[in-house]
């Protein structure tokens, strides 16, 4: 499977400009069967989400992303503010496959509270692994990459990818290359991290973004600073002979 990290600059509350921008970016990666955009990738890092949060029903970049997927054949990825019918705030991260025409959505559980997050959206409750291709990609959002118990491969929750987006700051890079190896590792699974670069009023953006196999080693990563894509390709067989072969996770705790 190839997928493609579309790194960007995002324009802050300029959804039809970073629409243009993701389009024009994936324009120079023809042929992959998943796009990975950041989080919250049409408005930025929205913490105080009124006027901001895309309406239900009026959701301009989820149209986009049905739309573009559909028109390209393929899958894309990336988080939104939402603001739903109940009158809540979520940071939503969907999957639109355009072959079938469908959308899954993961509602980010772990809010960034260092960041007030909390303050104005709703954690959810229920983890996402979405079948496509033959793969089984599970669906996480920036500080969920903190976490290892939520994503835990485990029984009734087994998936081959996880798809993290991500606004993760310059400051804690550090980290974001630790830990993304970290998860990829212990749960013998690829991990594909989708962040971006650029500035917004809280933080200095460097990207890095990157996919990393199942024993840690980095298969690609963008540019630091850099308005980039990157496309690798996944090999199921070879993610089933390593976990047949070293078979750690049958010794994990349940």
């Amino acid at each position: 499977m190839r997928v493609t990290l579309v790194q960007t600059d995002i324009v802050w509350g300029a959804p039809e400009r970073n629409m243009r921008e993701a389009e024009l970016l994936m324009s120079k990666e023809p042929g992959s069967d998943l796009y990975v955009l950041p989080e919250m990738w049409s408005t930025g890092f929205a913490t105080q989400p009124e006027g901001l949060a895309h309406e239900v029903g009026e959701n301009e970049a989820l149209n986009w992303m049905e739309r573009q997927a559909k028109a390209v054949h393929c899958a894309i990825c990336g988080s939104l503010a939402v603001h739903t019918e109940d009158g809540s705030y979520r940071n939503r991260h969907f999957f639109c496959d355009g072959r079938t025409g469908k959308t899954w959505y993961y509602d980010k559980h772990h809010l960034f509270t260092y960041g007030h997050e909390h303050t104005y959206y709703t954690a959810g409750q229920e983890p996402c692994i979405v079948s496509y291709e033959g793969f089984r990609f599970l669906l996480l959002t920036c500080y969920d990459l903190r976490f290892p118990c939520w994503s835990r491969y485990a029984t009734g929750k087994e998936y081959d990818v996880i798809v993290v987006v991500a606004n993760w700051p310059e400051s804690r890079q550090n980290a974001w290359q630790v830990l993304t190896r970290a998860r990829a590792i212990e749960n013998q699974a690829y991990l594909v991290g989708c962040n971006r670069v650029g500035d917004d009023s809280y933080n200095h953006y460097a990207g890095a973004s990157v996919v990393v196999d199942s024993i840690g080693h980095t298969l690609g990563q963008c540019r630091k600073h850099v308005p980039q894509t990157l496309t690798v390709s996944l090999d199921k067989a070879e993610l089933e002979r390593r976990r047949t072969k070293f078979r750690v996770l049958d010794d994990r705790d349940q």
